[in-house]
């Protein structure tokens, strides 16, 4: 059943309101026109028999492509550590976090 009639200003008014946005007087016009249209076409859409039609939650045909982890080039200890001052027993000394 397709929406007979535009929404009121106070209805529009509302619907901004629930969804946390500020409108002015002068575009309630604008979303009045655009609330009926969308209403409309998720009417349209209540008409269409789904029924033998599987829920999806994508339509793209992609999947998850899982590899092995796999170790590559790295730093070595001695590497890692040249570009500090701050080390101790082969690793970073920095300041405590928690005292």
């Amino acid at each position: 059943m397709r929406q007979k009639k535009q929404l009121t200003k106070k209805e529009v008014s509302q619907v901004a309101k629930l969804a946390k946005l500020i409108i002015r007087s002068s575009e309630i016009k604008k979303f009045q026109k655009q609330l009926f249209q969308v209403l409309n076409y998720v009417a349209i859409l209540k008409e269409v028999n789904t029924s033998g039609v599987e829920p999806t939650s994508q339509v793209t045909g992609l999947e998850n492509v899982f590899r092995e982890d796999e170790i590559g080039p790295s730093l070595t200890q001695e590497e890692a550590l040249s570009g500090t001052k701050n080390k101790e027993k082969g690793m970073f000394k920095i300041k405590a976090i928690f005292n």
